[in-house]
């Protein structure tokens, strides 16, 4: 059977959540890539590496639902390209998600995000989402789930940053039409500001603060295809372990419960 929720009947759907399958929500963003990438780089890899995952993981099994394409991108405005959503709104949709797929018979999900600003918010909405419906709900980001091969793969920079190395592999690997590689040498450093942040601060940064001339971090002229096939297949296959790993499966602890404290109210 298709992995991909959209080619699937309602019919075909009724009987995954029946037997149990894992809902896998990829979530991205719409933002400017710099002038070699298309704007919805970091949904269509996210979405590209689940479906990878969920055909490995067919004993699960796992379904892929369409990309969230819209994520929290305001710091990406300068640069023109970019349609963002509100913590508020982001967190809205997700809700409405996990809303839905509970009344299809679902009782978890798997969110693979592939934009660095859905980082934070998605690990806030994610326990909250736990703690309102009772069911597990996991979310990554995809450089996670094999950080130690996706940093041996590349060697102009230490892991994943902006329509860099990684990113630019990636796509040369999935679709390499979508590369506009007579901009790469436009799009490569130096392109970032020579000051660093004060470590351990957190506060807002707008890519024209980070990355001021171009919008990218990192060197894309560095990317292969082979580079990307390398980092795709580690990706999905870490996904993969994920979806099987009976301990992030586990219901949550219903904290929030009257009494729970002292063991009452479970």
């Amino acid at each position: 059977m298709d992995v991909r929720w959209e080619r699937l009947t309602a019919p075909e759907l009724k009987e995954l959540a029946a037997r149990n399958a894992l809902p896998v929500l990829p979530v991205g963003s719409l933002e400017q890539h710099g002038p070699h990438l298309p704007v919805w780089t970091d949904s269509h890899a996210a979405h590209a590496l689940s479906v990878r995952a969920a055909e490995q993981a067919t004993d699960i099994p796992a379904v892929v639902l369409p990309p969230m394409w819209m994520g929290l991108s305001e710091h990406h405005f300068p640069f023109g390209g970019t349609v963002s959503l509100d913590y508020a709104t982001f967190h809205a949709v997700l809700r409405c998600v996990v809303r839905s797929l509970r009344a299809d018979g679902f009782g978890r999900l798997f969110i693979v995000n592939g934009h660095g600003g859905n980082i934070e918010p998605l690990a806030v909405s994610a326990r909250e989402l736990a703690h309102e419906f009772g069911v597990p709900v996991v979310a990554t980001t995809w450089p996670q789930a094999a950080p130690a091969e996706v940093a041996a793969t590349l060697t102009a920079q230490p892991g994943i940053q902006h329509a860099c190395e990684g990113e630019t592999s990636l796509w040369l690997a999935l679709d390499p039409a979508q590369v506009r590689r007579d901009r790469i040498a436009e799009a490569a450093p130096p392109n970032t500001p020579p000051e660093s942040p004060t470590a351990g601060a957190s506060r807002f940064w707008s890519f024209a603060e980070r990355a001021p001339r171009t919008g990218v971090r990192g060197d894309p002229r560095a990317a292969t295809a082979e580079k990307g096939e390398r980092i795709a297949a580690a990706v999905s296959a870490g996904l993969a372990r994920m979806m099987r790993d009976p301990l992030l499966w586990r219901a949550p602890d219903p904290v929030w419960n009257p009494g729970r404290a002292g063991g009452r109210g479970q």
